[in-house]
C-alpha cells in the first residue's frame, strides 16, 4: 500500500515522494507525513473503499476560509474527492512544527510560557474562527444538537442513568439561541499543535456545521480534554480567560452561563460516544482491544455530568477484603493470573515493540488491571441492586427509564445518591485515579 501510495503523490505532486509514513491517531481517517522535494507535508485521507467526498471537500473549503478569517492553518497544498487520484478522498496541507500531546503541553516546562496565555488566545481564535462567512464552506448542516444527542444514546440501547439526568439538566436549562455561525465542532487539545511560544496550527474539522458558536467554547472545557490539568479551559487557564479573550476580538463576551450548558452537553456527548465506540467492538464491526477499553470510560465521563451537576462522590468508605482463591483451581488465582499477564505486558511487551503496538499493549495491561479490580469486588454489584431495589428498580436500565419517564424525579436527593453511588463503584474499578 505504502509503494502505490507514493507512485500516486508522486503523480499528482510531480516530485520526489521520501520518507512515507502513517501515523497513528484518528479514528476515521489515515494520516500520513511524507517529504515531496524540499517540503514536509501531511496527507488525510479516508480509507479506501469508504471515500466521503463531500466531507472531504467541505474539510478542505473550511481550512481555506479559517485561513483567510486568521485562523492559523497549515497550509494547504492540494485537496480532491476523486478517488482516483490518491485511492480516496484527500487533503494535503503543509507540515507545522509543535505538539499535540496535551499531556506534555500541560506538564513539560518547555510549554509553561505557553499555557500562561493560552486560554485567553484560543478565546481569540475562536472569535476570528466564527467570523467565516457561512457560504464559504459549502454543505454545511444545522443539526439540532440535543435531538442529535438524544438519538445516539437511543441508538446504543444501553440506558444510562447519569446521561438521563443530564439529559434532564439539558433540556431544563437550554440557553436563548444566538445567531449560527460556522462551528468547528472538534476544537480541543489533541486538535491543536502547539509551540513554545503558543498556538501554531487548529486541526481536523472533520465534523465542521453550522450551528451556535459557544459549542466550541464549552466543548474546549470539557473535563475529559484536561487531562488531570486544573484549568477548566483545555487545563490551560480559567474560563473567564477564555471569554476575555473572545471579546476582545468578537466586540462581545459570551454568556459564561450558556457555555457551561455546553460543556454539560458536551460531556454527555462524549460519554455516549465512548460508548458508541466500544459498540463497534462489541458488534464485531472493528474487533479492538483500545475500542473495548472505552467503553469502560463511560463512567469518567458520567461521574464528569455528576460533579457539573453538582453531586460529588460520598467519601469513601472502607472496602471488603480480597476474596479467599477457589480451593478448586488452586494456585495461582484468577487474580494472580491476570497479575501475571498484566506485569508481562508492562514489563517485558511494550518496551520492546514498535509505537502503535506498544500502544495496544498497554492498553491491554490496563484492561487486565480493570478485571483484577472487579475480581478483587464480588459483592459490589449485590449491594447495588440493594440500592436499585428500594428506588423500585429492578437494574441500572430500570433506574434510568424511571428517571426518564418522571416515575423517579431527577432531582431526588435520594436518586441522586443512588446514581451517584453507582458511578463511583464503576469508576473505582474502571481507573480509580480518574477519581
Amino acid at each position: 500500500m505504502t509503494e502505490d501510495l507514493a507512485a500516486r503523490l508522486e503523480a499528482r505532486l510531480g516530485t520526489e515522494i521520501r520518507d512515507l509514513r502513517r501515523l497513528t491517531g484518528g479514528a476515521s481517517r489515515e494520516t500520513w507525513a511524507f517529504t515531496a522535494g524540499d517540503r514536509h507535508l501531511v496527507l488525510r485521507r479516508d480509507p479506501p473503499g469508504a471515500g466521503r467526498p463531500e466531507e472531504m471537500a467541505r474539510e478542505a473549503a473550511a481550512i481555506r476560509a479559517a485561513a483567510e478569517a486568521g485562523v492559523p492553518e497549515p497550509p494547504l497544498v492540494d485537496a480532491s474527492s476523486d478517488p482516483d487520484v490518491l485511492g480516496s478522498p484527500y487533503v494535503i496541507t503543509g507540515f507545522v512544527e509543535g505538539e499535540t500531546i496535551a499531556r506534555r503541553i500541560l506538564r513539560e516546562p518547555a510549554y509553561a510560557e505557553a499555557r500562561t496565555h493560552l486560554a485567553r488566545d484560543l478565546g481569540r481564535v475562536l472569535a476570528r474562527l466564527h467570523t467565516i462567512p457561512l457560504d464559504a464552506v459549502p454543505g454545511l448542516t444545522r443539526p439540532d444538537p440535543l435531538d442529535t444527542l438524544v438519538a445516539a444514546y437511543h441508538r446504543l440501547g444501553e440506558p444510562l442513568p447519569a446521561v438521563e439526568l443530564a439529559l434532564h439538566r439539558l433540556r431544563r436549562d437550554r440557553p436563548e439561541p444566538v445567531p449560527d455561525t460556522v462551528v468547528h465542532g472538534d476544537f480541543r487539545n489533541g486538535n491543536l499543535i502547539i509551540a513554545p511560544d503558543g498556538l501554531k496550527a487548529v486541526l481536523d474539522w472533520e465534523i465542521v456545521h453550522r450551528g451556535d458558536p459557544r459549542e466550541d467554547l464549552g466543548w474546549l472545557c470539557v473535563k475529559c480534554w484536561r487531562f488531570g490539568a486544573p484549568g477548566t479551559v483545555g487545563g490551560f487557564g480559567p474560563l473567564d480567560d477564555l471569554l476575555d479573550g473572545y471579546a476582545e476580538v468578537a466586540g462581545h463576551r459570551p454568556d459564561a452561563d450558556a457555555v457551561r450548558w455546553w460543556e454539560l452537553y458536551g460531556t454527555t456527548r462524549w460519554a455516549i460516544g465512548c460508548r458508541g465506540q466500544a459498540e463497534r467492538h462489541l458488534s464485531g464491526q472493528t474487533r479492538s482491544v483500545e475500542l473495548a477499553a472505552i467503553g469502560r470510560r463511560v463512567c469518567e465521563q458520567e461521574h464528569d455530568i455528576l460533579l457539573a451537576l453538582g453531586v460529588p462522590p460520598a467519601p469513601e468508605s472502607p472496602r471488603p477484603p480480597a476474596p479467599e482463591p477457589a480451593d478448586l483451581h488452586g494456585r495461582p488465582s484468577v487474580r494472580e493470573l491476570v497479575e501475571a499477564v498484566e506485569e508481562f505486558l508492562r514489563t517485558e511487551v511494550m518496551p520492546r515493540t514498535e509505537p502503535g503496538l506498544s500502544f495496544h499493549a498497554r492498553v491491554a495491561a490496563n484492561v487486565l488491571g480493570i478485571v483484577g479490580r472487579e475480581l478483587d469486588d464480588p459483592t459490589a454489584d449485590a449491594e447495588h441492586r440493594k440500592e436499585l431495589a428500594r428506588l423500585g428498580a429492578a437494574d441500572r436500565a430500570a433506574l434510568a427509564e424511571g428517571i426518564r419517564t418522571g416515575r423517579l424525579h431527577p432531582e431526588d436527593p435520594e436518586v441522586l445518591r443512588v446514581v451517584r453511588d453507582e458511578v463511583t463503584a464503576r469508576l473505582r474499578v474502571a481507573n480509580p485515579r480518574y477519581l
